[in-house]
């Protein structure tokens, strides 16, 4: 939906195209069914709203004996935006209600300030009849601070020296310059700003955009670098390139440019055989292509393991190259025309980017009300069914695009969370709990942020909902003796002893919180933030977290090396006698971790009894 987005209507014509980009970048969508207030009188709104579909009524506050609003002082409908002045003044005085189902893109009130402070004719449009500005919160960026990959970092031999040219410079004296320095990108340095310019940007200047070969080579740049530092870890470089699916990453110290980091040149290092995983998902053109590039994930985990990867950063890496397979998959086999109107959601512990070893599929589609397309449930089953051919497990709940039950329409998909939500029973708690960690890999994910914008705002102050969602963390027994002490027996189911009660828990006070994030560390680093969590008892729920995936995840690639299909039939097993006396102390630790969080628990729900 934001693709569709119109810039050329007032006042967003007025923003230029790095201003644009901000703006598209931080567009969100909401969904409000009719008679929903979309913002109160009185309160802080979200920001400006611009109404993609849907009628809008903007009302007094009074209200008349039968409770209806007294007076209407305008409608807005398509395309119209609403709230400019209420987001500035920080507070809405008057109701806006939705007078049928209405689908609105926001804009958030930091960006609308962001961007009054830097284009002044488009603050003077919002600033009309105002009696004074409001003044710019400067906004703060959130450092990436990723851990380790062994002794490589980005200075390890790995930086390019990149091809720099200066504004003014012509696009074929550019290119002539890069053949004959043979690069495939070069950088534009325009003032004290960098942009990037490759190989097909080039092409797509000259032969689509049909640009003049002495248009100046700064314009056709990007400006919007993903950089790192050179004492950054190789392996985050590697995540970032893969995350954002671009090839290379500039190298920043200090506002100096320092080089250019390949994406080639990162997987060939981390690579221990001649082909190269990543590459081969991104050139993937048919189901078989990416099937040979599916089927190497398994041998780059055990590698990751055997060179002593973090967990969380294993995950990372697993969660985002598990991403483009499916989202490649879905883009090869579903019909072109159709994917605008579709999105394709994984969920549990893949959503969460907490999956690495393939164990089962949680997937589901929304797509848009009213869409017509007859060969729908044929094309999903097939899509089911390649998947499994890929070595992704069916789900034993049948949780997947080929049941029809989790492929939804946007109002049936939000309807369901609410009936799911309104209900006690257990089917109910847990459909919602794998439900609520969906996160978009394919098609349009603005559908999927309606429905799940809605959800969170429809269970705002549910004080009894809160309590019955968090009751599931308790199900399970610690495995812990009366003493304090493992027990010592045979084996411990470390999804039921320690890890689902972390991360349901950590899931239920994120959903309270309203925070997006559905991976279990991001979401106990943001409810730190947030206050909810004390730093210290964060850190420690976290590193219990990664202890027990770490010692699942080595015993489940011990069981698939013995076995006869490649599969473990019980990934959620760890064998005592198997750990050493440190596993077993730091097992025991981490248990008693889980024990403090669920007391915690029970008192800040109050389950007691």
């Amino acid at each position: 939906m934001s693709d569709g987005f119109q810039m050329n209507n007032l006042p967003f014509s007025l923003l230029d195209k790095k201003e644009q980009e901000l703006l598209r970048s931080s567009l969100d969508i909401g969904y409000y069914q009719k008679g929903e207030v979309i913002m109160a009188a009185g309160k802080e709104p979200e920001g400006v709203f611009i109404i993609f579909k849907g009628r809008v009524g903007e009302h007094d506050v009074a209200e008349q004996a039968d409770g209806a609003p007294e007076h209407v002082f305008v409608h807005y409908t398509n395309e119209d935006y609403f709230g400019g002045w209420s987001a500035i003044r920080g507070k809405a005085i008057h109701n806006f209600i939705a007078e049928e189902e209405t689908i609105c893109h926001i804009l958030p009130t930091k960006t609308l300030l962001d961007l009054m402070s830097t284009n002044n004719l488009f603050a003077d449009y919002f600033q009309q009849n105002l009696s004074a500005k409001t003044e710019i919160v400067q906004q703060h960026g959130k450092d990436q601070d990723m851990a380790e990959f062994m002794l490589a970092k980005v200075s390890d031999g790995l930086i390019r020296e990149p091809l720099v040219i200066l504004e003014g410079t012509s696009i074929r004296e550019a290119t002539l310059l890069m053949r004959e320095k043979k690069a495939d990108c070069l950088l534009v340095r325009r003032g004290n700003r960098y942009g990037i310019v490759t190989g097909t940007d080039l092409l797509d200047a000259v032969v689509v955009n049909e640009l003049p070969m002495s248009t100046d080579i700064a314009e056709i740049a990007s400006y919007r670098l993903i950089s790192v530092k050179t004492d950054d870890y190789l392996f985050n470089a590697l995540i970032i390139m893969t995350q954002q699916h671009i090839e290379r990453v500039v190298v920043m110290d200090d506002n100096e440019m320092s080089g250019i980091v390949e994406l080639t040149d990162v997987l060939s290092y981390f690579s221990s055989h001649s082909h190269v995983i990543g590459l081969r998902i991104e050139r993937a053109q048919t189901v078989e292509d990416l099937k040979t590039a599916a089927q190497g994930l398994d041998d780059l985990i055990k590698a990751l393991v055997s060179h002593g990867v973090k967990i969380r950063f294993a995950m990372d890496l697993l969660a985002a190259m598990n991403g483009r397979i499916i989202a490649k998959l879905f883009n090869i086999i579903i019909p072109a025309d159709m994917q605008p109107h579709v999105c394709l959601l994984v969920m549990g512990s893949e959503g969460r980017g907490e999956q690495i070893m393939k164990t089962d599929q949680d997937n589901a589609v929304i797509h848009r009300d009213g869409l017509v397309w007859p060969g729908m449930q044929e094309t999903l089953n097939r899509f089911s069914e390649t998947l499994i051919e890929f070595g992704f497990p069916p789900c034993p709940g049948n949780i997947m695009v080929s049941n029809p039950a989790w492929v939804k329409s946007l109002g049936d998909w939000t309807q369901m969370l609410s009936d799911w939500a309104a209900r006690c029973d257990g089917d109910s708690q847990m459909n919602l709990a794998i439900a609520v960690d969906a996160k978009p890999v394919a098609g349009n994910p603005a559908i999927f942020k309606a429905s799940r914008n809605w959800f969170m705002r429809h269970l705002r102050n549910n004080d009894v909902f809160f309590s019955h969602f968090a009751k599931a963390s308790l199900e399970f027994d610690t495995p812990l003796t009366f003493f304090g002490n493992l027990k010592d027996k045979g084996q411990l189911d470390i999804k039921k002893g320690g890890i689902f009660p972390i991360v349901h828990g950590i899931r239920t006070i994120a959903l309270e919180y309203r925070i997006k994030a559905t991976n279990t560390f991001t979401r106990i680093e943001a409810l730190v933030e947030a206050g909810q969590l004390k730093e210290k008892h964060g850190k420690e729920i976290s590193e219990a977290l990664s202890l027990f995936i770490g010692l699942r995840l080595r015993q489940q690639i011990k069981r698939i090396e013995v076995s006869d299909d490649g599969h473990d039939q019980t990934p959620n097993i760890i064998e005592l006698q198997s750990l050493d006396k440190l596993e077993r102390d730091l097992l025991r630790d981490a248990l008693h971790i889980v024990k403090g969080f669920k007391k915690h628990l029970e008192l800040r729900y109050h389950l007691g009894g």
